[in-house]
Parts: C-alpha cells; sequence; structure tokens
C-alpha cells in the first residue's frame, strides 16, 4: 500500500495508508505498549543503534504504531517524511530547536496561537533565536522583515481565532528568494481541506489533539516535511529530547484519520450556516469566518482550501462582560478552549488561549475583549443555534 500511495485517493489513505500487518493478519492497526525490543544478537542491536541496519531500537522514537500513523499522515499530505510528537506544542519546539541554532532570526505572522508567541518569546528568546512579528496578509511587511540571519517564516492559516487566510503560495516564494524555510501550522483545515505541500511549504506543523483526533481525547503533535528538514534533523531532535508520541495516542489519532474528511466536510457545513445566521443578528457586530464573502480572504481560501473550516469567530458589544455574559448562557455548547471535537465549544479568546498575551499583543492580533469562538461541533445546527439564542437577546444591539 505505502510504495503505490499515489495511485489512491485521499480516503483511501486515510484509510489504508502505512498499515503492515503483523504475522497475525489483523485488519485494524495494533497497538505497541512496549518501550524496547528484541533483538537476535549483540551485533544486530548494534547495527540497529548505528542506523546500518533499519529497525526498532526504542520507543521514544521508533515504535510501529507512531510509525504506522507517521506513514499515514506523510501520505494524506505529500510529505516525504512526518515526526509524531507529545503535542502540536512539542511539534513547533522541535522544528525550531531542529532547524535553528543561536543568532538565527523567525518571522512570523501575529495571528498565532497563543502560546506560540510565548514560546517564541519566552524560551526561543533565551537561546538567542529572534522573532519579528508582521501582520499575516501584509507582504510587503514579511519581505522587509526578514534579515540576512533570517531562517524561518511562520504562518497559521488559517489563524487561531480570526481566521485570517495567507496566501502560502505567495509567502513560500517570498522565503524561497531569501533562503528561508517556510513553516505552515495546517492544524484549522488539515489535508483534508488544504495542501501547504502544494503551494511551496516546506514544513507542515499540526497538533493532532485537534482534528485528526476529532473527539478530544488525546495529545499529539506531527511535523512534515522533506527527509532532510524532517526525516533527519526533526526525527534526530526527538530521538535525543525525547518529546515522543505515545503508541496509545497514535493508534487513536490512526482512527480519526479514517475519518477525517467525512467529519471536516461535516464541520465546514454547520460552520457556515452559523456564520451566516450569526451575521444577520444584531447583537453580533461582526463574524470571522472564511466562507463568508464579507470574509477580506474569502477569495483566496476558495482557491486555496477546499473547504472552509469548522472555526469561527464573533464580536459583541460590551467587551468581557458581554461576551462572559452570552458564554456562560449556553446549556449545550462546551465552555473549553480545545476545539476540533464533535462536540461544539465555545471560549473567549482573550482571557483562555491569548490570555497570557499582552493587550497590545492581543489588540494587533485582532483578539478584541468582545471576541468569542466557537469551534461547530456535528450536533443539529438548529439546536446550536437554539444555545445561543438566550444570550444573544439579553445582549442589547
Amino acid at each position: 500500500m505505502t510504495n503505490k500511495n499515489q495511485e489512491y485517493g485521499l480516503q483511501t489513505l486515510a484509510v489504508r495508508a502505512g498499515q503492515v500487518r503483523t504475522s497475525e493478519l489483523e485488519n485494524a492497526e495494533p497497538i505497541f505498549p512496549t518501550s524496547s525490543y528484541v533483538y537476535a544478537s549483540a551485533a544486530q542491536a548494534a547495527a540497529r543503534f548505528s542506523g546500518e541496519e533499519p529497525g526498532n531500537i526504542y520507543s521514544r522514537f521508533t515504535n510501529p504504531t507512531v510509525r504506522t500513523f507517521e506513514q499515514r499522515l506523510a501520505a494524506l499530505e505529500g510529505a516525504a517524511a512526518c515526526v509524531g510528537t507529545a503535542s502540536g506544542m512539542s511539534a513547533i519546539l522541535a522544528t525550531c530547536l531542529a532547524l535553528l541554532q543561536s543568532g538565527d532570526h523567525i518571522v512570523s505572522s501575529r495571528a498565532i496561537f497563543g502560546s506560540t508567541t510565548m514560546l517564541f518569546n519566552n524560551y526561543l528568546a533565551k537561546l538567542g533565536i529572534e522573532t519579528t512579528y508582521v501582520n499575516q496578509t501584509d507582504y510587503d511587511a514579511w519581505q522587509t522583515a526578514i534579515k540576512s540571519n533570517t531562517k524561518l517564516l511562520f504562518v497559521e492559516s488559517p489563524s487561531n481565532p480570526t481566521t485570517e487566510i495567507a496566501d502560502i503560495k505567495r509567502l513560500a516564494d517570498i522565503a524561497h528568494a531569501k533562503h528561508c524555510y517556510l513553516a505552515v501550522d495546517n492544524c484549522f483545515c488539515t489535508p483534508a481541506l488544504q495542501q501547504p505541500f502544494t503551494l511551496g511549504a516546506d514544513i507542515v506543523i499540526h497538533s493532532a489533539t485537534k482534528y485528526i483526533d476529532g473527539q478530544g481525547r488525546c495529545l499529539g503533535g506531527a511535523v512534515l516535511g522533506n527527509e532532510e528538514l524532517v526525516g533527519e534533523k526533526v526525527y534526530g531532535f526527538l530521538r535525543t529530547a525525547g518529546p515522543s508520541m505515545s503508541p496509545f495516542n497514535a493508534w487513536v489519532f490512526l482512527k480519526g484519520l479514517e475519518t477525517l474528511k467525512i467529519r471536516m466536510l461535516a464541520h465546514c457545513a454547520n460552520a457556515m450556516e452559523l456564520a451566516q445566521w450569526l451575521q444577520q443578528h444584531p447583537a453580533v457586530t461582526h463574524v470571522n469566518y472564511p466562507g463568508l464573502e464579507s470574509h477580506p480572504q474569502h477569495e483566496l481560501a476558495k482557491t486555496q482550501q477546499s473547504g472552509f473550516g469548522g472555526v469561527l469567530s464573533f464580536e459583541v458589544r460590551g467587551g468581557q462582560k458581554a461576551a462572559w455574559s452570552l458564554i456562560d448562557s449556553t446549556q449545550l455548547l462546551s465552555i473549553t478552549a480545545n476545539l476540533s471535537d464533535t462536540k461544539t465549544t465555545i471560549t473567549h479568546p482573550a482571557t483562555t488561549t491569548h490570555g497570557r498575551l499582552t493587550p497590545e499583543q492581543r489588540a494587533d492580533a485582532g483578539i478584541s475583549d468582545g471576541l468569542i469562538r466557537i469551534a461547530v461541533g456535528l450536533e443539529d445546527i438548529e439546536d446550536i443555534q437554539a444555545d445561543l439564542v438566550a444570550g444573544l437577546h439579553a445582549l442589547k444591539p
């Protein structure tokens, strides 16, 4: 199956890619909950550890279940290599520490996850890796920010929580003209809706915790790219530093990948209907969703993505007090900062996901005190709307 990946469609790859049956001839992928492996001889052990012979060594960096997940996700993204990690944040950390060194420079969109900003500012900065932030859609600013020591351009598209869309091909051209790498966080779209490598990206990063799992069960992440950047450098960091994905979590993610495309289409359909409904409500001043014609990058999203995603955000008058009041009025929606679940979740980004940023940083990222984010789940859309009605009605326009 793995050698014939190019012959199959995305849904077939999501169900079949990467699986190698054991002598038990199982139909479902097994879980290998082992820390180590037995060798036929001391010579074989030495050959495995030296890299002369391929095979399992230690589950920190070689595990059959994790490997199946990595190969399946790589097939879906069209990547030569994938490294599974313990979380989405550890995937970003592994990428940066594997590819950068003290004195290097990152250019990043301002519109990124709050923890990513904290990682860049508070921890990479300690190592002498500087970050400059730019408006995600100001391509002149991206170009101007690149220095002689810039090695990496980093972007989320769509962004969290304002759903800004970056022109990935344009950013790839800017990066490559200056001999930089472009890393794209593809968490919101997944390979079911967006293929960053076909647009020129060098690295794709995932929080597998999100849509790849799809039911809020496990933590995990992944880094994808070519054999040199990911198969050697990021893998080498994982082998030594050990932010490893567990076999059980990898197995859960494998099951998630099997239904990924089906779920993403359902998330998109519900999110579009909710966004259109919110846009008409007098208590809502603005809705951020790429599927709306009012979205500034709507046309780009139509050409770059095959769907608009399951996440939207919207503004209400009255700042934090009004936003909290609406959130607290819900009975069905889950008040949690996680997203991508089958269950619809609602949160206040300014005090949760981006709460550690300064007010100035939040303002730069377009995150106001009146902004609410909803990750639209798979419930009946009428029930989601009904759960918001009372809270919205209480907010006087």
